[in-house]
């Protein structure tokens, strides 16, 4: 059965360096596949290692289930690891790689070949225990490092960048792939990455760090459709920021107003690029750049002193220099403090 994994208060700071993780508290759920992500420095993979019990932190504590790991050393964390290098042996084939952890454990050889076997049929390597993993594309590479993490069947599944050395066809392909294994292998999974198309893909739940802090947590759709900061909405896809006003209830900036709880001041609007549409009314603007993405067209528009980016779908020809009029929804707007 999969259990919860839960970090609660965790704080580390290397030497006399600023706060690398700043009280962080985050729950998992038994059997979720759980995204850090978040940029370079933002505190993401000292939070991963934590876990994995490579840093022990200064404050907090890690629970697998009801068990407080943090004291423990990872190998008697009783979790599995895919790494960003694959990691893998040259000199063993691909079942040797598989059932290295199981041949440490003692697993008698008939109930390791068994379990080794049924790994790479989870991963799509069935009948390929005998190649050499040198001869392995690295998709392929890619899913024994993951069929090893799994065989050893653990309690928590640690994947620090998996899929950043392949090339784009392959992470997609991989995405999808990672997300069926974990999920029939019913194994709670962290997945720490800087990539966000692939953690809005993949992920069942995300928690944005940014500078050592969870800025929020949710699904990906909440993530994107209402960040609640300005890192949030920054960071997760595109978003176009305006400067807004707050009074009575109402929040206005350049393209219209819409209601929201907080406080009178300065606020923050944010909208996304396929939430704005061009027409003969709205904002007045004029066409700086066109991106032809097949999908959707990119237009920036200079509307005074902002630059708005819209995405159509179905967009008719444009020339840049042309006049056009921004305008969107209240519904698509989104305020931050």
């Amino acid at each position: 059965m999969p259990i919860p994994v839960t970090i609660s208060g965790v704080y580390k700071r290397y030497e006399s360096g600023p706060l690398v993780l700043e009280g962080i508290d985050l729950a998992v759920a038994p059997g979720e596949l759980f995204f850090l992500l978040g940029a370079s420095g933002c505190g993401k993979t000292t939070l991963l290692r934590t876990v994995a019990g490579f840093i022990r932190p200064d404050a907090g504590a890690v629970h697998f289930g009801d068990q407080d790991v943090t004291a423990l050393p990872p190998e008697r964390r009783d979790l599995g690891m895919v790494f960003q290098n694959y990691a893998l042996w040259p000199h063993l084939n691909v079942a040797g790689n598989v059932g290295f952890g199981l041949e440490m454990r003692q697993v008698p050889a008939a109930e390791r070949a068994r379990r080794i076997d049924e790994a790479l049929e989870l991963v799509s390597l069935s009948g390929l225990g005998g190649r050499p993993v040198a001869s392995l594309s690295g998709g392929q590479q890619q899913r024994v490092a993951l069929a090893r993490a799994l065989v050893i069947r653990p309690q928590v599944l640690l994947l620090d960048e998996p899929l950043s050395n392949l090339d784009a066809r392959l992470r997609q392909q991989m995405r999808s792939e990672i997300r069926r294994v974990c999920t029939q292998a019913g194994v709670t999974a962290l997945y720490v990455t800087h990539d966000q198309t692939e953690a809005l893909a993949v992920a069942d739940r995300i928690a944005l760090l940014h500078q050592g802090r969870v800025e929020q947590v949710g699904t990906p759709r909440e993530l994107y459709e209402r960040p609640a900061t300005r890192a949030v909405a920054g960071f997760v896809g595109e978003a176009n920021l305006l400067p807004a006003t707050v009074a009575d209830g109402t929040a206005r900036c350049a393209l219209g107003a819409c209601a929201t709880t907080l406080p009178s001041g300065t606020a923050t609007i944010c909208v996304r690029p396929e939430r704005l549409r061009l027409g003969e009314t709205g904002l007045p603007g004029t066409l700086t750049e066109v991106s032809y993405q097949g999908a959707v067209t990119a237009w920036r528009v200079r509307c005074g002193e902002l630059d708005l980016l819209v995405h159509e779908p179905i967009a008719p020809h444009r020339s840049v220099g042309t006049n056009v009029h921004v305008s969107c929804t209240p519904e698509a707007m989104v305020v931050l403090q």
